[in-house]
This record gives C-alpha cells, structure tokens and sequence, in this order.
C-alpha cells in the first residue's frame, strides 16, 4: 500500500521535480511553510525513499552523437533466478538507462544510450555471449523524442478529485 502524503508533501515533491537546486528558504515560501518545517518534511521523504536523489538534465545533442535504442528481450526460461542473472548482468552496463520488467509478448522493455551502432552491438553480442538467458531480442533505433515529460505529473496521476 502507497503511503499517504498530504497536499504539502506533494508540493514539494512537485517543486523539486521542477527545480532539485531551489533553496529550502524559496521552497518553503513556494508550499506555504516555515523554512525549518519544510526542511523537516524534505528530510523525511528523502529518509522514506520518496525522493531518491537530484540530477541534471543534459541535452545530449549538445554533447555530441549518441543513439537511443529501445530493445524487446525475451529470456528462454521464466523462473526468478533467470530473470535476477539477466537483470544482475544487465546491470554492469553503464549504457543502460531503463530496464522494464513487462507483460505482454515479451519480458524486458531495455532503453541503452550509445554511441553509435557498433558501439550498442559490442554491448548486445556480450549479453547474448554471456549466458544471460536470452531467447531473443528486438532492437528499435530512436529517430526522434517528440513527447518527454519531466517532472511526472504527480497531481494528474496521485491526487484524487473529491467531490
């Protein structure tokens, strides 16, 4: 079961999303409270796991080339030690940045960021080689990223209207 936030710690929440750097003085004027309580409750949910850390984000193009690629994996055997040896290889790849346990006609959804094509094919040919239990897999090249939302809408997605 999730557990209950009130409306002031999903503003918060919603103000860090926007920006991690804000200081805990404009946080607090931001969602209404004193500087030390806001301070508290920000401890709290970074102590509860709600938040999970701060980070930048980069525009990649600005750094040079680099390919998207999203790839379907569907391991051979289905039993929890194949999908934890799969997932503990995956792992050691730097150049994975989201893994997706999934349902439907296949098992991972894996978004990698590479350089280029040989350098994504070096990465797949290890996994194949490695005894990861690989059945097969899918490999789709990003040409475009027309929607990318951040923050996550959390008032749309948690908070209830009620009428």
């Amino acid at each position: 079961m999730a557990a209950r936030l009130d409306r002031i710690d999903m503003n918060i929440l919603t103000q860090l999303q926007q920006n991690g750097r804000i200081t805990n003085a404009q946080l607090a004027d931001a969602v209404g409270l004193s500087p030390s309580p806001c301070l508290m409750r920000v401890k709290r949910l970074q102590a509860e796991g709600f938040i999970t850390g701060y980070s930048a984000d980069l525009d990649l193009r600005k750094l040079g080339d680099s390919l998207t690629i999203l790839v379907e994996v569907t391991l051979e055997k289905h039993r929890a030690e194949n999908f934890q040896r799969f997932e503990t290889r995956l792992r050691k790849f730097r150049e994975v940045v989201e893994c997706h346990l999934i349902s439907g006609g296949f098992d991972y959804l894996v978004t990698f960021v590479v350089r280029d094509l040989s350098h994504y094919q070096s990465i797949i040919e290890a996994l194949t080689d490695d005894n990861t239990g690989i059945a097969q897999y899918f490999s789709y090249v990003v040409i475009k990223t027309p929607i990318r939302r951040q923050p996550v809408p959390l008032r749309q997605i948690f908070e209830r209207d009620e009428d």
